[in-house]
């Protein structure tokens, strides 16, 4: 397409086409050809809205759907052309729809501005992102619940500062992902029905003169309603960065459990074992299984942070209504979405094929003195001992297994009894990580009773 005929697309206000640096920086089908489908489907909806309202005829509604749905074709098919002189998906939908109907064609663009038009194109592309992220999320969910109920009753330490602290079960510890991915969620939910509100009628930013139908178009797109203020309508990116937040947040929480894995896979934990599916070798060491699949997931956890900030910037010190800058909305969003969703395709997969190592996981559940605070919980219970005291005593008594080189279950009874003779027999069946374990019965606990309910209440809300 020349510079002429682009010219003509803007009527007679320049009299000569932008130069090539000009049009490079302005152009934007680049990356906005993805909008395509959603761009049609908006026309169509315009197109028949139009036609319903007295606005255009019906055989030119009629018309103008069949050329539109030719352009589909052609773009989906891969035989459209896109022009960078004529900027964006809106104008090369246009110009090749008037290439294949003719004048019918000029009417479409009736009561609505490419400000509407962009922002409704957007909020449909970023609601099916929303849509797939929620898909995406519900599988990874299911997957944890799988393991949590295959290990209900494993146990395994339980960190804090990456220090042994207590045991904890398996179970319990997928269950942690699965709350943080709940509340994940959660907000994919809850930022797609506030955005579900059709910005298409608000034309460049005052409305329209025409007599038009918004509810007919909202309705026809799978909106609840009409947006309710033109110059909001068409300067809201809200959408996005609800989008970008909230995918902000999961990315966190998929880079955690990555960073889990690729510590659990090490030689020094084997905790895990990660399938060849999402692991490679080395090009040198025959003996190395990297767990390449969460240190990438780790990695491009930075680009949907950065494109968050950057969406932010961009928006931060914008006068109503629509300004240029905006155009640089989507390539953030669409790298952030295309991230997300290959970060959550490979987690459920991972966490589908990973096997644990339970003798590792209860060994190492074992050392490092981890049920210490059971030990001062029981002389709290049975001794009456306050809590205080309570933690000297096992400190002290910490402190003669480390001197022996043994574990807390392996002193002897006189020995406990030579730091608090307050101490009985009865202390043994609560050293243990299977006893330790098995009493932490309160609500939200590491018990595999617990967990097993926890389990069974998950299923049910994904049933």
């Amino acid at each position: 397409m020349s510079d002429k005929s682009s010219n003509q697309m803007w009527g007679g206000r320049f009299a000569a086409g932008p130069d090539a640096i000009m049009e490079a920086i302005n152009a934007s089908i680049g990356f906005d050809k993805r909008l395509a489908a959603q761009d049609i489907a908006g026309s169509r909806a315009h197109a028949a809205m139009l036609a319903a309202t007295g606005i255009i005829s019906d055989s030119d509604a009629e018309t103008i759907r069949e050329g539109l749905l030719t352009v589909l074709s052609e773009i989906e098919e891969g035989r459209f052309e896109f022009s960078t002189a004529l900027e964006d998906i809106h104008m090369n939908v246009e110009a090749r729809l008037k290439e294949i109907v003719g004048e019918p064609a000029g009417r479409l663009h009736t009561a609505r501005s490419r400000n509407d038009q962009v922002a409704t194109d957007f909020k449909l592309w970023t609601r099916d992102q929303f849509d797939a992220f929620e898909q995406g999320l519900l599988a990874l969910i299911r997957a944890l619940v799988d393991q949590a109920e295959a290990g209900a009753a494993w146990v395994m330490p339980g960190f804090t500062h990456l220090q042994t602290a207590q045991p904890v079960t398996w179970g319990h510890h997928m269950l942690a992902y699965v709350e943080m991915f709940a509340r994940d969620l959660s907000r994919v939910r809850d930022a797609r029905k506030r955005m579900n509100e059709c910005p298409l009628g608000s034309a460049a930013l005052a409305g329209t003169g025409f007599a038009i139908d918004r509810h007919m178009t909202a309705e026809a797109l799978g909106f609840d309603r009409p947006t309710a203020n033109s110059l909001d309508a068409v300067s809201d990116r809200d959408f996005a960065l609800e989008f970008l937040s909230t995918a902000s947040i999961c990315a966190m929480h998929l880079s955690r459990f990555a960073e889990e894995l690729v510590i659990w896979s090490s030689a020094q934990f084997r905790f895990v074992a990660l399938s060849d599916r999402f692991s490679t070798g080395s090009s040198i060491m025959p003996q190395k299984k990297n767990p390449d699949a969460a240190e990438l997931i780790r990695a491009k956890i930075g680009r949907i942070f950065g494109a968050n900030v950057a969406l932010m910037t961009v928006m931060k010190g914008l006068p109503l209504a629509y300004s240029k800058d905006m155009q640089e909305d989507k390539e953030q969003v669409f790298d952030a979405a295309d991230n997300l969703m290959l970060a959550l395709a490979a987690m459920e997969g991972m966490v589908k094929d990973m096997s644990a190592n339970v003798d590792n996981l209860e060994a190492a559940a074992s050392a490092g003195f981890s049920t210490a605070t059971d030990l001062a919980d029981w002389l709290v219970r049975e001794t009456g001992l306050p809590f205080r005291d309570a933690h000297h005593v096992t400190g002290s008594l910490v402190a003669m297994a480390e001197g022996k080189g043994c574990d807390l279950p392996d002193l002897s009874l006189e020995e406990m009894q030579s730091v608090s003779g307050a101490i009985t027999e009865g202390i043994y069946d609560v050293l243990g990580v299977h006893n330790s374990v098995a009493s932490r019965l309160s609500h939200g606990g590491t018990a595999p009773a617990r967990v097993r309910e926890q389990v069974a209440r998950w299923k049910e809300i994904l049933a």
